[in-house]
């Protein structure tokens, strides 16, 4: 899972939680996104980490395909070609701060 803090101005208020996995059904690219993962899993946490000081709201539920959309558009940028590798959604969460 990736996690970033959610902001409302400058404090923390909250955690969102995002667990996706790729379906990748050429073997070949499997191979290059297992070695790719660190460059992967660092594009993911910046665009979440983005998203989520910018548009996570604790009293409305995130937008679950915004955010697999910003996901598919960073696996398709990192692996230089569209659609390639599927981002399936497994869980979305938010728990507020206490």
């Amino acid at each position: 899972p990736f996690y970033s803090t959610v902001l409302d101005g400058e404090r923390a208020r909250g955690l969102l939680m995002v667990e996706m996995g790729l379906d990748v059904p050429d073997e070949k690219l499997r191979e290059r996104i297992n070695l790719a993962r660190p460059a992967l899993r660092d594009a993911y946490v910046r665009i979440l980490s983005a998203y989520a000081t910018t548009a996570v709201r604790l009293y409305r539920q995130p937008s679950l395909e915004d955010i697999a959309g910003r996901m598919q558009a960073v696996t398709d940028t990192m692996l230089g070609k569209k659609g390639a590798a599927k981002v399936l959604m497994v869980q979305l969460a938010v728990r507020p701060s206490q």
